[in-house]
């Protein structure tokens, strides 16, 4: 069953300036796909379509269908807001790079977290309360009491994301789009937080749309791989074929800077490495 539909999407500045160029792709119920590309290739575009979130300002051009049910499914790009809104977070929901600048800096962490179960479960009351410690718990936070109660500048990075990751999934979407979620955050903390998705994502069985720009992060969590290079498809294939047997130069570039980041990341604990220059 495809959960997600992309079709001849194509999207315009006011000027005519292509910023995505006739992307096509499709992702089946509990499939993992990463979209992959440097910085202005047209991936969190191609997010925001699929949410219906593109500024005003852009032309979009194509179909995007986004599955309800066996046989419901809504046109992402004519849909009216409402319909758009009842969508985001029970059929698709997406985590954003930096959490800091996805919450509401003026309101407590819980309250944000209960907008989605109210809007979508109709929860209130004790019920309510005990659903968004239920969702802060199973992102593995520590006292969720304590961070529910929190604003977002009182917690850590970390803390933040998996807030994030709790708000997405707390209405249980059919699909998870992840635009680059580890970025903002500090290697060991950005391990922990991949850990996380793979799991949750393997527990519910959703579909995942992983947006990166780097191909060591996607091919730990993504079963198949679609590339970008300014706004149009380069090529796609699975994991094992991307990353051992590319067939475009912009794709083998990608593979030899993921491999040059693991020599040196090995490099950097040993002895002999960083720390030894330090020493």
């Amino acid at each position: 069953m495809k959960v997600l539909e992309v079709s001849d999407l194509t999207i315009t500045t006011h000027g005519g300036v292509p910023l995505v160029r006739g992307l096509s792709f499709t992702i089946g119920r509990g499939e993992r796909l990463g979209l992959i590309g440097e910085s202005g290739s047209g991936k969190s575009l191609t997010a925001l379509a699929i949410m219906g979130l593109l500024p005003g300002e852009l032309y979009k051009s194509g179909e995007v269908s986004l599955s309800e049910g066996e046989s419901e499914s809504t046109q992402i790009l004519t849909a009216k807001e409402s319909a758009l809104n009842q969508i985001r977070g029970e059929v698709v929901s997406v985590i954003f790079q930096e959490p800091l600048t996805a919450l509401d800096p003026l309101m407590r962490v819980g309250r944000q977290l209960a907008e989605p179960l109210r809007r979508h479960r109709k929860l209130t009351g004790r019920a309510l309360q005990s659903s968004v410690i239920d969702a802060l718990t199973e992102v593995r936070i520590n006292n969720p009491a304590r961070i529910a109660r929190a604003y977002p500048h009182e917690i850590s990075g970390g803390e933040r994301q998996r807030v994030a990751i709790a708000m997405a999934l707390a209405c249980e979407p059919t699909l998870l789009i992840a635009d680059e979620p580890t970025t903002a955050l500090d290697v060991t903390v950005q391990a922990e937080i991949l850990g996380l998705l793979d799991g949750l994502v393997e527990h519910r069985h959703m579909s995942l749309l992983f947006i990166s720009h780097d191909l060591a992060v996607v091919s730990q969590i993504t079963d198949r791989v679609l590339v970008l290079k300014e706004g149009e498809f380069v090529e796609s294939g699975s994991i094992e074929e991307i990353t051992h047997n590319p067939q475009h130069s912009y794709t083998r570039n990608l593979v030899a800077s993921a491999l040059q980041l693991d020599s040196a990341l090995d490099f950097a604990s040993t002895e002999g490495g960083l720390d030894g220059i330090n020493s």
